[in-house]
C-alpha cells in the first residue's frame, strides 16, 4: 500500500488544457495557471483529466503539457498529479513513466472505456498495467462512470487492486454515490485516500468522511469551497450550505450553456484565457459570453470567488 504524504487532502484543482483560438495548445497560460492557484491557495493541480479535455489531445500534447506543468511549478508550492488514462494502454503506459521521470506527486487513470473491462478483476488488471509503468509513483484509480459508462463496485476494487497493485494510494471517486462512497471509505478500516470529484455533493461527501476533493470548479470558485470546508470543520452546518448552493447555482448555470465551454469562458473572466474549448465540445457565441457575464454578476459570483 502507497501513502502520499500529504495524500490528496484539501482542494486539488483539475485543471484546463489551455489553447489558442487556432486550437493548438497555449503553454504559455500555463504559467498564469498555476500563479492563479497558488493566489487562491490551492496546493494541488490534477492536470490532463477530463477538464482538460485529455481525450481530446494527442499523446504528444499530453506530454507537452505535462512537461510544461513541471517547469512552471518548481520552486513553488504547488504539487502536481498527473492523469494519464487512455483508451490504448500503451499510451496510458507511457504518459505514466513520464509522469514519474517528471516526479508527479501521483498518476491517476480513467479505465479504458470504448471497449470497456466487464469485471472488476480485468478493471484491475487495466490499472496493474498502467501503474507498473510508474513504479515509484502513488497510483489513483480515476472512477468516473458517468463518463466511461463503467459502472463497478469500487469498494471491491480497493479490497482486491493491492495485491496487482503496490504502488495504489486510492480512488478519486467522480460518482454521486454516497451509499458507495461510504463503503469505500471502511475497506481495510479506512486505510485509503479518496478525494471526491463530484463539486454539487461536496457538502454531502464531507459529511460522509472525504477529506479532499478534485474538482474543474476550483478553477473559478475555490474561494467558495474553501469556505464550505472551513465552515464545515467549524460545526457550521448553515454556513457551509450556503457555500455549496452558491456553488451549484453556478454548475447549473455552465450546465445549461455547455459546461466546458461556459467553464472556460469564465476562467478568461477572472483573467485566466484558457482559450476554445476543442470539439465535440462547443463554444459560445459573443452574445452567450455577455449573457452569461450578466448572470455570474447577478449572481453574485464575482463576490463570492473574491
Amino acid at each position: 500500500m502507497s501513502h502520499l504524504t500529504p495524500p490528496l487532502h484539501g482542494l486539488v484543482a483539475a485543471t484546463h488544457a489551455p489553447f489558442n483560438a487556432d486550437g493548438s495548445l497555449n503553454l504559455a497560460m500555463v504559467e498564469k495557471q498555476a500563479e492563479h492557484m497558488i493566489k487562491n491557495h490551492v496546493p494541488t493541480v490534477f492536470i490532463n483529466g477530463s477538464t482538460g479535455e485529455s481525450s481530446s489531445l494527442t499523446v504528444d500534447e499530453r506530454l507537452t503539457l505535462a512537461v510544461r506543468w513541471f517547469e512552471v511549478v518548481k520552486g513553488t508550492p504547488l504539487s502536481v498529479v498527473v492523469h494519464v488514462g487512455a483508451n490504448c494502454l500503451a499510451d496510458s503506459k507511457t504518459l505514466a513513466a513520464q509522469a514519474e521521470k517528471l516526479g508527479a506527486a501521483a498518476i491517476s487513470a480513467v479505465s479504458p472505456s470504448y471497449f470497456k473491462p466487464r469485471s472488476v478483476d480485468v478493471l484491475i488488471d487495466c490499472a496493474a498495467e498502467i501503474a507498473a509503468a510508474a513504479p515509484h509513483t502513488p497510483f489513483y484509480h480515476y472512477d468516473i462512470p458517468a463518463l466511461t459508462g463503467i459502472n463497478l463496485p469500487m469498494a471491491e476494487f480497493l479490497a482486491k487492486a493491492p495485491a496487482r497493485i503496490p504502488t495504489l494510494a486510492g480512488l478519486k471517486f467522480t460518482n454521486p454515490d454516497l451509499m458507495a462512497y461510504q463503503f469505500c471509505l471502511r475497506v481495510d478500516g479506512g486505510a485509503w485516500d479518496l478525494p471526491w470529484g463530484v463539486d454539487e455533493h461536496m457538502l454531502g461527501a464531507l459529511a460522509m468522511g472525504a477529506k479532499g476533493a478534485v474538482g474543474s470548479g476550483f478553477n473559478f470558485a475555490s474561494p467558495i469551497y474553501h469556505r464550505l470546508m472551513t465552515a464545515f470543520a467549524a460545526g457550521d452546518l448553515a454556513a457551509a450550505r450556503e457555500e455549496q448552493f452558491r456553488g451549484v447555482q453556478v454548475i447549473q448555470l455552465f450546465a445549461g450553456l455547455g459546461y466546458m465551454a461556459a467553464a472556460k469562458a469564465a476562467m478568461k473572466m477572472l483573467g485566466v484565457d484558457v482559450g476554445p474549448a476543442r470539439l465535440p465540445n462547443a463554444n459560445l457565441t459573443a452574445e452567450q459570453v455577455k449573457k452569461l457575464h450578466g448572470d455570474l454578476e447577478t449572481m453574485g459570483f464575482f463576490e463570492w470567488v473574491r
